[in-house]
């Protein structure tokens, strides 16, 4: 999870990640971010995300995003 926090950080350092439960839905990270994100995240974490992957319930918090990675990893 460090690892995530240190991509999120990267992208943009003034969002409380941790805290934060609603970044897609309240348009706090925007598609550029989410882009950005999803190519750091396969780069770090070695897996694919697919485009059914890249869904707002998945990149909202930082707990779904971790949930996510770890069915991935899960998944190889």
């Amino acid at each position: 999870m460090d690892k995530l926090l240190e991509i999120l950080n990267e992208i943009d350092d003034s969002i409380d990640y941790e805290a934060e439960q609603a970044l897609i839905d309240d348009q706090i990270l925007d598609s550029f971010g989410v882009i950005t994100l999803v190519s750091e995240i396969e780069e770090a974490y070695d897996i694919e995300l697919e485009a059914a992957c890249i869904v707002p319930e998945n990149f909202n918090s930082t707990q779904a995003m971790w949930a996510m990675i770890q069915k991935k990893i899960e998944e190889k």
